[in-house]
């Protein structure tokens, strides 16, 4: 069943076209991974699907209601940025409890469900600790517990592990792939890292230049890329990759 549809956005700033016509659709339960360099309008598509930035033209429709114009309070969309951007002076606990407090639906029991999600993240010996007393990955989790505090339909994450070291990544990975699986949330996923999304994603919408080159699965865009972009920037740099990490182990 779609979820979310986006037809014909369009964003520029100045004379610069960030966003060029941008259409696809995303599946209830579906995990999405838009990959693409820096400057190909990713993040902007991000900003403009949250609600934190308005497109010039083309809409946006969440279970068939349009939701173009729509406050970002008023989507039942969530964020994790890549900064995470958890309050310092709170625990674990009350960052995570904290999300619901202006939500009355879920006021009730919020801290029986943010000790939930905290132990679903695996976290629950670190409830009490402070976001300075936790790892760069540990940091991570919090800010996806707290996400997923408030029920969103969708999650969007805007890079959210460029700064982790490689080990922490590859099992946050795997966590993140077992939250979604468990809760059943729809994720969109930015990156500019191509192995990642190839771990993680059920699709690939690969972005250059201010419009998509081609939206599949990942067997897909390996076997049949849609044309010279997805061939160099996808598969060449998969290629490098395993080639370097094949010398290594040679080594």
């Amino acid at each position: 069943m779609e979820i979310l549809r986006v037809t014909n956005l369009t964003k520029k700033f100045g004379e610069r076209t960030a966003l060029d016509n941008v259409s696809f659709s995303v599946e209830d339960g579906e995990f999405l991974s838009i990959l693409g360099p820096s400057g190909c309008g990713k993040t902007t598509l991000l900003r403009i699907l949250i609600g934190l930035l308005g497109a010039d033209s083309g809409t946006v429709t969440e279970r068939g209601e349009d939701i173009t114009n729509a406050p970002s309070d008023k989507r039942k969309m969530g964020i994790v940025f890549q900064n995470y951007a958890l309050f310092e002076n709170m625990t674990v606990l009350k960052n995570v409890e904290y999300a619901m407090k202006f939500r009355p639906e879920l006021k009730s029991g919020a801290r029986d469900r943010a000790r939930e999600l905290i132990d679903q993240v695996g976290l629950a010996e670190h409830m009490n600790k402070y976001p300075s007393e936790l790892s760069g990955g540990q940091q991570q989790r919090v800010a996806i517990a707290r996400t997923l505090a408030l029920k969103p339909d969708i999650i969007l994450f805007d890079e959210p592990m460029s700064a982790l070291d490689v080990a922490t990544r590859l099992s946050l990975r795997r966590e993140l792939k077992d939250i979604q699986k468990n809760s059943g949330t729809t994720m969109i996923y930015i990156t500019h890292d191509q192995e990642e999304a190839f771990a993680m994603s059920d699709r690939i919408m690969v972005m250059g230049e201010a419009r998509i080159h081609q939206l599949d699965t990942p067997d897909n865009i390996l076997d049949a890329p849609a044309d010279d972009y997805v061939r160099e920037f996808v598969i060449d740099n998969l290629k490098a990759k395993i080639e370097s990490l094949a010398k290594y182990m040679r080594n």
